[in-house]
């Protein structure tokens, strides 16, 4: 039996209930790769599943949900081969040595993207495109509001709504300590949560936003509809906040407005398919660096703890990675 060290959890509960300890390689099955993981990603998916606020789980688990790295094993007649450098979404967990994936959620990398800089996007940007090009359909004329612009898939929402010149982008933040950040990124205006519907609708001329992406959930989405114009659509792909956000039917149907909810755990489960020509176009965007995404910080793999407690604590910009395997970087 061979080992690897991983970041396992045992029970719910603070980011202290997050061990570093030897565990069992995961051997693969047919269309599976084994990758020798480079870095993960610290998501804040990965808080909630740790507090037992994402259903309910079975123990020991380990957290995390893509990685970059360079595969180790193939199955038979696999269209990827030992050496690849790649990207995916592991099936149990990313805080380990090497992880099992299915081929559908594994993606090669371009030759000259480094490890480090790959491990910024799956998550955050396949899911940022998705919501931006498939879900939100936006257009150029569009006003934007994009919340917890500062944060990983706020962030790419940013800069992807840039590229694609959209008139007005309008980030919404818990401290403006983070404007400057979010304004670099592409945003127009800054504001917090408290002050964003009155903006929102002072800039529009009290039309309201064409459409609102929220992650956040609460108090936030009642608000984002009282600044939604008509035929708008509030994009809701998140509660980081913790708490559901309430709407009335009638708050919809009489003003053509609509929302929409999106799950990239959803789509990875059900039609992971749709997500292989959504990571070209993202990979190729990194490649080019017409996009970024900035590092907040890197944990070893023994401080994912530490990880958990600067993500808890929102003073960060970007994204926040795990180094692994310090071998292949």
């Amino acid at each position: 039996m061979k080992n690897m060290k991983a970041v396992v959890q045992n029970e719910y509960g603070d980011a202290d209930v997050l061990t570093y300890t030897d565990v069992e390689k995961p051997k693969i099955g047919e269309k599976e790769v084994l990758i020798r993981v480079a870095y993960t990603s610290v998501n804040y998916a990965d808080i909630k599943k740790r507090s037992g606020n994402k259903g309910k789980d079975n123990f020991p688990q380990i957290l995390g949900l893509d990685v970059s790295g360079i595969i180790e094993e193939v199955s038979p007649n696999s269209t990827f081969l030992k050496g690849d450098r790649v990207i995916a979404f592991p099936k149990n967990g990313s805080y380990a040595e090497y992880v099992a994936a299915n081929e559908q959620l594994v993606f090669k990398i371009p030759h000259n993207l480094p490890l480090e800089k790959a491990a910024t996007m799956p998550t955050v940007s396949i899911l940022s495109y998705i919501l931006l090009y498939e879900v939100g359909q936006v257009q150029k004329s569009d006003t934007l509001v994009i919340h917890s612009a500062a944060g990983g898939v706020g962030s790419m929402l940013v800069q992807l709504a840039k590229l694609a010149d959209i008139q007005n982008i309008i980030g919404t933040v818990g401290d403006l300590d983070k404007e400057n950040y979010v304004k670099e990124l592409g945003a127009d205006t800054v504001c917090t949560y408290k002050t964003f519907t009155k903006e929102v609708l002072k800039q529009t001329n009290y039309q309201g936003a064409n459409i609102i992406f929220d992650s956040v959930a609460g108090e936030v989405s009642g608000n984002s509809l009282d600044c939604l114009a008509l035929f708008g659509t509030l994009v809701q792909f998140g509660n980081s906040s913790g708490k559901a956000g309430t709407f009335k039917t009638s708050d919809l149907h009489s003003s053509c407005r609509n929302i929409k909810g999106f799950s990239l755990g959803t789509t990875r489960k059900h039609n992971p398919a749709r997500l292989a020509p959504v990571a070209e176009k993202v990979l190729k965007l990194f490649d080019s660096n017409e996009v970024t995404l900035p590092v907040a910080q890197v944990f070893s793999l023994s401080d994912a703890a530490k990880a958990h407690k600067l993500i808890e604590s929102r003073s960060y910009e970007g994204k926040v990675l795990i180094k692994i395997n310090h071998s292949l970087l």
